[in-house]
């Protein structure tokens, strides 16, 4: 089926809406607080740190909080160079791809749709779990946390990954599960939709700032052929 809408390219948030990598990233930061000698967190606070970027996420697993106010210089020196080292070593071991993300790029893709992803994680992370989790394949771009000066919410990666795929904003939808990617689609003139089941920081989905919630990436792709028929 040909894409009749607007949208020539859909752009996908990685962490939280195509795969599920809080256990290696949990096991990651807890690692890092034992070896500073602090006890560790539930996997569930760590996956309220998720969605701004490894620095962030390791501030926030070394205070134990979200949004700490300042963490030690020489604490965070060391528990990143733990946090670093172990997630190079495991990163991938037990993350797990999100059901309907496959069938939901398959029918994207015969639709004639550009994939990319654009996500706050390291290069030096996201590159191997996307070919280790077979993802890698169906991008034609791929916009990290440090492919561009700026991170989301900024618009920077939305747009650099839109001038990657030859599209205009208007011409992208971008797929996330935080209000990171709901800021920058909005901030670069993308639509935006929304998957219930990831890392929203805390904020229920239902007060993202999204032109819809779709329980998956196959149900986004249902979603845009309907509202190409409307």
């Amino acid at each position: 089926m040909k894409a009749t809408i607007q949208w020539r390219a859909v752009l996908l948030d990685l962490d939280g809406t195509l795969l599920d990598t809080l256990p290696d990233l949990a096991e990651s930061a807890n690692r890092m607080r034992a070896s500073l000698g602090l006890p560790t967190l539930a996997i569930d606070l760590i996956g309220s740190f998720i969605g701004k970027g490894a620095d962030h996420l390791i501030a926030c697993s070394l205070a134990g909080k979200k949004d700490p106010a300042r963490v030690d210089p020489a604490l965070f020196a060391r528990g990143r160079t733990v946090f670093f080292d172990t997630y190079r070593r495991i990163n991938g071991d037990h993350a797990k791809i999100y059901e309907g993300v496959r069938e939901g790029i398959d029918a994207l893709l015969s639709m004639d749709f550009k994939l990319a992803v654009v996500t706050n994680k390291p290069t030096e992370f996201t590159l191997p779990l996307l070919e280790r989790t077979g993802l890698a394949q169906f991008m034609s771009a791929i916009v990290c946390g440090d492919t561009c000066e700026r991170r989301k919410p900024d618009p920077q990666p939305i747009q650099f990954a839109c001038s990657q795929l030859d599209v205009p904003p208007s011409a992208a939808l971008t797929i996330g599960d935080s209000m990171n990617d709901a800021l920058a689609a909005r901030a670069a003139g993308c639509a935006v939709l929304a998957v219930p089941y990831g890392y929203t920081e805390g904020l229920p989905v239902t007060e993202l700032p999204v032109d819809g919630i779709v329980s998956s990436i196959l149900e986004a792709s249902v979603w845009m052929t309907k509202q190409s028929k409307a």
